[in-house]
């Protein structure tokens, strides 16, 4: 652990001031950052890694953000049968402050970045709740999107931006989900998708040749893209390369500051606060083996994130702060597949967000038994998966498919006719096998159970109904799957060899537990006092939802809407410090 320094230690040393620290570059920072300098005030965004946007810049990009004025409208949607759906959706950690808080600023902060910053939001029609199964869920309205952005609108600091998960683009393109991904998908049955596609890629490569990078953006990316050019149009200072060392108290045990690394490095003293906003703890293996039951003796969790190293935890924790697990599930499950790098050997991950609720495809343990509806959400699948798993050593799993599967659709990374399969198989993602039985050989999994497991699937897929999980029985499923597949577009047999398999491990895309808050993403100590000077937002606190996962976006909407709010009313919300001291001087005249 750090040793958190008093502001007194520091006085002799260069210091850099402003009213507000923002720890991290992802959504949630970057919007405490917007409407804080909007406020007027001076904001820093201190970002550890050389590229800005975090994990947020990987993801889809999608906000959960129930009763923005546009879809509400059109869904018909209300605040109660909102409210019902998060009550059902998590009922023992259901928190009806900070749910209220969340709810109360929704239009607000949705409004203020269309009409006051470069960020632009699409509204797609159908986009389901994840658990259309529960009261009060909603088939669209509540998850939006941004709008593609050019990254030329950055100037020189374009090539600061995250790239892409590689393995997750199509060739160095990132599809959107909805009508983009739908052409991807059929760009080998379709002369009108593989047109498409072919466009989409050709402009990628170009970019990459002429300008180091895709110019226009998807996605996560094209948010932070978004939100980077807001921020500097307002002249907040975003510093990459720039760790957030050790936090800075003054004698009453406020916090006042902190030292920081990286080319920027010195301390940097602050009148109003330090907001950590740096992710959760998915990549710290000492928080990991003590929050994540499935973890606890370590090698059985592959997240493919970037920066939820657990360090705005651990600044927490240092000045007294706690992580709050009043959560049903301590982390956004994600399933993995982990395999090499062709060249340099190293471990690539490919999470499954999109793909495994497609018709032909199945999950199934070592025993070669399925265990869970794979039209679920990720994250849901993911929960079933650690649940059936409880009592193996390893969490493991296996997608299975046939050719036909692998022929139309592909298994995830592994891409479909008429690429070769022969690269998936050299770098660990891809086995195969002429028959299950030789397949589940190759897998070291029941052959025997594997081919019975098929047989009760193909039966009820072929009258387009799954007996066993009701996988393809609710509209969100149908999302996840095939929706020009008929009678069902998440079922059909596994009929036809040679028959594919990619293994399975448990990932995530944040963690739910975590940096203890009030609504007003002030940090509490363990008395549930606030912490004078120290807030959090975003995947660094614990989970608005109490751990459910109620839509796309689960991550992105609270934390762009708890960061506009903190940005908000972080002025009011800290008392001017010059009437603390370190020693005989007062902060601002540092």
């Amino acid at each position: 652990m750090r040793n958190v320094k008093t502001g007194k230690e520091y006085l002799s040393a260069g210091t850099t001031k402003c009213d507000v620290l923002v720890v991290g570059s992802g959504v949630s920072g970057l919007a405490t950052a917007i409407r804080a300098a909007h406020e007027g005030l001076s904001v820093i965004v201190a970002e550890q890694s050389t590229h800005f946007g975090g994990t947020t810049a990987l993801s889809a990009g999608w906000a959960w953000v129930p009763g923005n004025l546009k879809g509400a409208t059109a869904s018909e949607d209300t605040r109660e049968e909102i409210e019902t759906y998060l009550k059902a959706l998590s009922p023992e950690n259901y928190d009806a402050e900070r749910v209220k808080a969340f709810l109360d600023t929704v239009p607000e902060a949705i409004d203020f970045f269309e009409q006051e910053t470069a960020v632009e939001f699409t509204y797609p029609e159908k986009a389901p709740d994840y658990q259309m199964d529960l009261p009060g869920a909603k088939i669209g309205g509540r998850a939006i999107l941004p709008s593609d952005a050019n990254a030329e609108i950055l100037g020189d600091r374009r090539l600061e931006l995250q790239p892409y998960l590689s393995s997750y683009t199509v060739f160095g393109y990132m599809p959107q989900v909805g009508p983009d991904l739908t052409q991807f998908l059929h760009a080998n049955q379709s002369l009108k998708s593989f047109g498409y596609v072919t466009r989409k890629l050709l402009k990628t490569w170009a970019d990459i040749a002429l300008h180091k990078q895709p110019r226009i953006r998807t996605n996560g990316s094209a948010l932070i893209v978004r939100m980077i050019r807001s921020a500097l149009d307002l002249g907040v200072r975003v510093w990459t390369g720039t760790p957030v060392k050790e936090l800075i108290r003054d004698s009453k045990g406020s916090v006042v500051g902190a030292r920081i690394g990286g080319k920027h490095g010195g301390k940097v003293m602050t009148r109003y606060g330090v907001v950590l906003a740096g992710g959760g703890f998915s990549g710290n293996e000492q928080l990991r083996r003590k929050y994540f039951e499935h973890d606890a003796d370590g090698g059985q969790h592959f997240t493919p994130t970037q920066g939820h190293d657990g360090s705005s935890a651990e600044m927490a924790l240092e000045v007294g702060g706690v992580i709050s697990e009043a959560v049903s599930s301590v982390g956004s499950w994600a399933p993995v597949t982990v395999f090499r790098h062709l060249r340099s050997g190293k471990p690539r991950l490919f999470p499954h967000l999109r793909q495994i609720g497609l018709p032909g495809m199945i999950t199934v343990d070592r025993k070669g038994k399925r265990f869970g509806n794979e039209a679920l959400s990720y994250h849901d699948f993911g929960g079933a998966m650690l649940d059936h798993m409880r009592q193996e050593k390893e969490v493991v799993a296996w997608i299975i498919g046939d050719k036909r599967l692998m022929d139309k659709y592909g298994i995830g990374y592994a891409k479909p006719w008429p690429v070769p399969r022969g690269f998936f198989r050299t770098v660990g993602y891809l086995k195969s096998g002429n028959s299950l039985a030789e397949l589940a050989g190759r897998l070291g999994i029941d052959s025997v159970e594997l081919e019975s497991t098929v047989k009760r699937f193909n039966d009820g897929a072929r009258q387009g109904v799954d007996h066993e999980f009701g996988r393809g029985s609710t509209a969100y499923n149908h999302f996840r799957g095939d929706m020009l597949h008929k009678p069902n577009p998440n079922l059909a047999p596994l009929e036809k060899g040679p028959f594919y398999a990619a293994e399975v491990r448990m990932g995530d895309l944040g963690t739910f537990a975590g940096i203890d808050t009030d609504s007003q993403c002030r940090v509490l100590n363990e008395k549930k006092e606030p912490i004078r000077g120290l807030f959090a937002v975003g995947a660094a606190a614990v989970s608005v939802f109490g751990g459910g996962y109620p839509g796309y976006g689960s991550h992105i909407g609270p934390g762009l809407v708890f960061g506009y709010r903190l940005g908000r009313d972080i002025l009011k919300l800290s008392e001017q410090l010059s009437t603390s001291t370190i020693g005989d001087k007062h902060i601002h005249e540092l």
